[in-house]
Formats: structure tokens, sequence, C-alpha cells
């Protein structure tokens, strides 16, 4: 059933790597509603970070939704292998290649929700002519390639998202420092998937992992506020 309610996504890339399983089971523990895994190639991005393997390991771990957001170009080649890991979600960016409409389709066939993801400098009507193929809409608020940066207002951006797709059943995903301060800004203008990561895992562990709750809480209260 979709719903618009505020939904907190943490990113493992935030996590500690040698205990990804077990971080994405604390996470969800501790109220977060999606797991999100940032795979980055070192050739769309400058970082290079992980893929489908880990994806299928962490699989086990996650009662949630696994929802993928692939940084990576080509992305094509490589949509089969996140669907067999178990990808609920896959999101591609409209700038790494030249068939978005193609490999939305194709994300679709394999059984997955399918996500297009917009950089900073990429304007809102890029989509416009994919909003019957996608069931997610990311907008990065940070140029992707690194956790921990600054993030980028782009409130008239998602607010012109909102309007056109009305009343589709289309998430409204945000990728990039999001945080207590942050996230009534893009609540407001129409968000409601946040992705977070050094904003939920600050401060935790799993072997102490309260703090991530308080973060989560933190993260969803301020964007209800809005």
């Amino acid at each position: 059933m979709f719903d618009r309610s505020i939904k907190i996504a943490p990113s493992i890339l935030a996590s500690d790597f040698a205990n990804f399983g077990a971080e994405c089971a604390a996470v969800e523990a501790q109220g977060a509603d999606w797991i999100h895994v940032d795979v980055m190639d070192g050739h769309f991005v400058p970082a290079i970070t992980f893929g489908a393997q880990t994806c299928k390991a962490i699989r086990p771990h996650i009662k949630t939704v696994m929802d993928v957001h692939l940084m990576i170009a080509p992305v094509d080649p490589y949509l089969e292998g996140f669907a067999e890991a178990g990808a609920d979600v896959i999101t591609a960016h409209v700038e790494a290649g030249p068939h978005i409409h193609r490999t939305l389709q194709t994300i679709r066939g394999l059984g997955c929700k399918a996500g297009v993801a917009l950089n900073p400098g990429t304007p809102a009507s890029a989509v416009e002519d994919l909003l019957e193929m996608v069931d997610l809409v990311c907008v990065m608020t940070v140029n992707p390639g690194f956790g921990g940066q600054k993030f980028i207002d782009m409130t008239a951006k998602i607010a012109a998202l909102r309007q056109m797709i009305g009343d589709r059943p289309i998430h409204i995903e945000i990728d990039g420092g999001v945080d207590p301060t942050t996230a009534p800004l893009v609540a407001s203008a129409g968000a409601d998937v946040l992705v977070a990561g050094s904003a939920v895992f600050r401060g935790g562990s799993v072997a102490d992992p309260a703090p991530y709750g308080a973060n989560i809480a933190a993260i969803r209260e301020a964007a209800k506020q809005s």
C-alpha cells in the first residue's frame, strides 16, 4: 500500500563496513523504515563502494525495504545482478546513460520498483516524460560520490517534482546532507523518503544502538514538524 508518510532510510555507507549485516538489523530495530545501499563505481562518481554480492550478503539481515541506489555507468549490464541480490527498489541516474527509459523498463521487468535519480545540476524536467515508468524520484542534495557532504538546497526542484507527480504513487526521496536541520526543508517541499548516513549512525554502534534510534527519531520528528 502506497503512502506518503515520512520514511527514514539510513545509508549503510556511514555504517561499520566490517559489520554490515548487524548494522542493518540494528538500525531497523531502532526504527529505520528502509535500508539505503549506495553503490559507487569510481567512474560515474569518484568513490568505489560495493556491488551486488554485498547486497546479496546483507539481504537476509534486512526485514524492511532494500533500496539500492546505483551511482554507476553503464548501469544496464548490472541490473539483473542487483535484482537477483534481493533489491526491492533499484534507482538509476538519469545522467548515467542515453536510454533511461529502457533502464527503467528493465528494472520493472526484473520485478523491482524503479527509481530515477537527479544530480543537483539536473532539472526536474529531465524526468517529466518518465513518470509513468517510475516508483521513486531521488533528488540528490549533494554531488554524489562521498558521504558527509554539505547539503545543497534543492527545495524548489522538490516542489516542482511534487506538483509534476500529482496523485501518482511516486515517492520523492532525498539523498545528501539530511539531518534534523535540513529534514523540515525537504519534507515541506514534498519529500517523503529521507536518506541519512552520518546523521543516523553518529554516536552509536552495534554494541550501543540506542543513539541510532534517537537520531532517527530526531530526523523524523523534525520532518513532521514541517
